[in-house]
Order: structure tokens, then sequence, then C-alpha cells
């Protein structure tokens, strides 16, 4: 493995980051659904909701960091994991029941267009899970705050299920959840 990918890997695996079970608890998840993980990297969430879904489609614009999230799956026994090479602005995927975007949709432009087009890849009433870091006058790096995401998955197409505002922080920074609806 090249030396610049080992170090991506590497951060990527150890990032503190919210605990993908509690994560889980907040989905209405049941195992016929097929989930999309956007931005899936080294397989946070795809590797930890995998047995209690039918597919999960771990899409990423990386495919040296999805080949290393199918060795993760292959090691660990787990089947039914695809990897998508591919932007949040063009997924090429539809039908789906859930799509996960945790500590991703911050880095796309225009949010806009990104959010439109996981919309469109949902089913009817199919949710979305967003997992953000909030925006404060100490940001450093991309954000983009709670009450414009909100706005941002409104004017999507998107329905408000839950917002929450965990205590636990990802690299000393707060952050939020909210759980909207096709």
């Amino acid at each position: 493995m090249n030396p610049k990918l080992q170090k991506k890997i590497s951060n990527l695996e150890n990032i503190e980051r919210f605990p993908a079970e509690e994560l889980l608890e907040l989905l209405p998840v049941k195992k016929t659904d097929n989930v999309l993980d956007l931005g899936a990297g080294t397989g946070y969430i795809s590797l930890s909701i995998a047995e209690r879904v039918n597919t999960v489609y771990a899409l990423d614009n990386d495919k040296d960091v999805l080949e290393y999230l199918e060795t993760q799956a292959k090691e660990r026994g787990i089947a039914n994991i695809q990897s998508v090479v591919g932007d949040f602005k063009k997924i090429p995927l539809d039908n789906l029941d859930i799509a996960i975007a945790s500590i991703s949709l911050h880095e796309v432009q225009p949010l806009a267009t990104a959010l439109k087009e996981i919309n469109r890849s949902l089913k009817d009433r199919g949710l979305l899970l967003c997992i953000e870091l909030e925006k404060t006058e100490t940001s450093t790096g991309p954000r983009v705050s709670s009450k414009d995401m909100e706005i941002a998955i409104l004017d999507a197409g998107f329905s408000i299920v839950n917002k929450i505002y965990p205590s636990t922080k990802i690299a000393n920074q707060s952050i939020y959840i909210i759980l909207a609806q096709k």
C-alpha cells in the first residue's frame, strides 16, 4: 500500500466518532432495507450496519479507500457491502430505503444539488440520517450550521423527523444529527 493511502486510511480509522451503535438506534432499520453510506471512507457506518440490512452501498470518490473497505468486510465475513465509486451529486442508485451521511455533507458544493440527488435516490418515505459538525465562530474548515442544514434539507423535499444535539463531541467540536424523511 502506498504511504499516502496508508496515511489517509490511518487518519480515517483513528478519527474520533459518534458511536455507530447509537446512530443506528435512531433508525427503524429492517433486514430488507437497502442503505446508502455517503462518503463511506473506511466503513465506519457500512461495517456497523451491514448485519442489520439487505445491502449497504458504500459510496465514496476514493477507489483505493473503498478497496480497503472491501478488504475489511471480507476479513469480517461481511458479503453485503457493495462499493460504489462516485459522488453525492450524481448517485448511480435509486429505490433506496435509507441514506446516511456521517460527517460528509459539509464537503459538498453545492449542498442543495447533493441533497436533491439523495432525495431522488430514496424510495418514497425513505430516510436520510445526517450527522455533521456544527459551524461555530471558531470552526476551521468547511462547516454547515444545523440551522442552514435543516433549511437545505427541507428545500430538497424532505421533512424533518428528529433533530438531536448530542453532548458527545468529535475532535472537540459539537455535532448535530438530523433525521429526515422523503
